[in-house]
């Protein structure tokens, strides 16, 4: 299997999330990558713009990803994303069947930046304790400390000025 670097990857996912920023939303980038290391589907959050509280890009890109391919495809797929999941994503990705999940930041690390801000009442569970409460062995990579400071410039940005 040809991979490339966990890195090159979530800065895709970096990407992804300036854009959803700049159509004003919450700065949240997924991707979901096949077996052969090729992107087959991204997801910007969009939580904001179409008032649906699922808008959380691991969530929809879930939902895009169980539309278009079966669990069996899918369990040997890997998901990125800027920050570790949340409680919400967790279940979708355990749900959709992805078998590899790699983040960027954690989400405690996220809660730091946040705070008590309304527009993120993010859980302190980390998708590791989500997924081994299931049935399925979901390979958890994260967090990736070669991006973090470029995921923490976008991030503080966003919750300094909201």
């Amino acid at each position: 299997m040809t991979w490339k670097n966990n890195e090159s990857y979530i800065r895709r996912c970096i990407e992804l999330s300036i854009n959803a920023q700049e159509k004003g939303n919450m700065p949240f980038g997924a991707l979901l990558v096949n077996e052969d290391g090729e992107i087959i589907l991204e997801q910007e959050n969009i939580e904001v713009t179409d008032s649906i509280c699922t808008g959380h890009a691991e969530t929809q890109l879930m939902v895009k990803g169980s539309k278009k391919y079966d669990k069996d495809f899918l369990w040997n797929c890997t998901l990125y994303t800027i920050a570790e999941p949340c409680v919400m994503c967790s279940g979708a990705i355990y749900w959709g069947n992805v078998g590899r999940v790699v983040y960027g930041i954690s989400e405690r690390r996220l809660l730091s930046l946040t705070g008590s801000n309304e527009l993120n009442p993010t859980f302190d569970l980390p998708c590791r304790e989500v997924f081994a409460k299931g049935q399925k062995d979901i390979e958890v990579i994260g967090p990736i400390s070669e991006v973090e400071k470029e995921i923490l410039v976008v991030h503080k940005n966003f919750w300094t000025n909201n």
